[in-house]
């Protein structure tokens, strides 16, 4: 009995394990890795949106109605720069280069997420 109970476990963890490498492998298999990608800021009560290039190196300051957040874009990539929150959470997100990355500050309720451009 014991060794049955065994080869039960056994055969519900490699079904666990195949269902979560299937689902690792699909999650990528509608991006195109060539398609162009933007940056979103979506920030304050009312979701205001914010498109900006990833194709011009800048930095934005933006008010979100609560801190101003620098968002800084540089080689593709975006990031929060020099938070002005108390933890910098925000900042430790680091640079966002893949399609649906996203970083978040929450004391000034805005969100940064790399989009298709198009």
């Amino acid at each position: 009995m014991q060794h049955k109970k065994l080869l039960v476990n056994l055969l519900f963890a490699a079904v666990i394990l195949a269902a979560a490498a299937a689902l690792f492998l699909l999650r990528d298999a509608g991006k195109d890795p060539e398609r162009p990608l933007k940056a979103q800021l979506v920030y304050g009560d009312d979701s205001t949106v914010l498109d900006l290039p990833l194709d011009v190196n800048q930095r934005y300051d933006v008010d979100t109605g609560y801190l101003t957040v620098h968002i800084e874009i540089k080689d593709g990539a975006a990031r929060f720069v020099d938070s002005p929150c108390p933890d910098h959470v925000c900042e430790g997100y680091g640079w966002l280069t893949l399609e649906d990355q996203t970083a978040t500050c929450l004391p000034a309720r805005a969100v940064l997420t790399l989009v298709p451009a198009g």
